[in-house]
């Protein structure tokens, strides 16, 4: 087999979403820090195209890249690769990395608990794992700081109206949109009409709202629009299906880590949560991330919750990327029938 490159990725999901991770093959990108490797990866491109362009990619795809840590506590860190955007934080993918490292043994286990220390490039991310028999059972992650940003804002839809919404950002910017608005019930059949509609209401909210990270300039659009179902009681907190679309338009099949995040510090900023209650989200697919509120902090002048989230990863194989020097398409190719216009 004839290749110029050859990228080592060991895929994984957390609750349901797509989160390889590439083990060997790439050298760390240029950066005194993560972020700045991370803008490195997102104006570049290269990586970006050979992993997540088809043939190798598609729109499910998410991918992790393992980079030596800069802070002095991290274990590791790491570079997430989303469809559209090359973010600071991700819950599913944080738990696919951490599954990854211990379950492969690139960091050792220690039974029944874990404890590590991961570094995003949004920041540190505390993983603590419940581990027996070899297999990292559930992850528990601390998210970065968590805030709410506008509340109950009209945002006109072209084609749908003006809605009242959310925005808030839990390691990555939303835009929340209360389901029963749109007379939906986040169900399975609903998920092609979800990332249809997500991608309209994303598009509006990033030209209508914008979003504006009180501490970091380069993080000025909405990523995602997620849909919230009502809230029931259980007997330590509250429960809701969710579902967030992902541009170029797609739904996570998970619940979203970010999206938990966000949403509970938008409850708690509503006084629809308490700081003692939990949250569990339930997705399209019925995979559930749960998550409590760790501690409360600030963002520059912005009120912030710390959350936990928790979920569970699967690793589903090892692949060994490869470039044939006669493949004349080199960078991939992305299509409208899936990847949008």
């Amino acid at each position: 087999m004839r290749s110029t490159k050859t990228v080592h990725v060991i895929s994984a999901h957390a609750e349901g979403e797509v989160g390889d991770v590439i083990v060997g093959g790439v050298a760390p990108p240029p950066g005194a820090t993560l972020w700045e490797q991370r803008s490195f990866i997102a104006e570049d491109q290269t990586l970006r195209n050979f992993v997540l362009n088809e043939p190798r990619g598609g729109v499910f795809r998410h991918v992790n890249l393992l980079v030596p840590p800069k802070h002095p506590d991290a274990d590791m860190g790491f570079i997430i690769m989303e469809p559209e955007f090359t973010p600071p934080m991700s819950g599913s993918n944080s738990i696919c990395v951490a599954t990854v490292l211990l379950d492969s043994g690139i960091l050792p286990m220690q039974e029944p608990e874990t404890h590590l220390t991961l570094e995003a490039p949004g920041g540190l991310v505390r993983v603590r794992a419940d581990c027996r028999d070899g297999k990292a059972e559930r992850i528990y992650v601390q998210n970065v700081p968590s805030f709410a940003r506008e509340i109950g804002v009209p945002l006109n839809v072209p084609g749908i109206g003006t809605l009242h919404v959310d925005t808030a950002y839990g390691g990555d910017s939303f835009v929340v949109v209360q389901a029963a608005d749109l007379e939906l019930d986040i169900c399975e059949a609903e998920a092609k009409t979800l990332a249809q509609i997500g991608s309209r209401i994303l598009d509006a909210a990033n030209e209508q709202l914008g979003f504006a990270h009180p501490t970091n300039p380069d993080w000025a659009h909405i990523s995602f629009c997620a849909f919230c179902g009502p809230l029931t009681s259980t007997p330590t907190g509250l429960r809701s299906r969710s579902a967030v679309t992902i541009q170029p338009g797609k739904v996570d099949r998970s619940p979203t880590g970010t999206a938990v995040s966000a949403r509970m510090a938008l409850m708690l900023a509503k006084g629809q949560m308490t700081a003692d209650q939990d949250f569990e989200a339930i997705s399209l697919i019925g995979s559930s991330f749960k998550g409590r509120i760790a501690a409360q902090t600030t963002v520059g002048d912005v009120a912030a919750i710390v959350p936990e989230i928790s979920g569970r990863g699967w690793i589903t194989g090892t692949h060994q990327h490869m470039l044939d020097p006669d493949d004349p398409w080199p960078t991939g190719y992305r299509l409208s029938d899936t990847w949008g216009a």
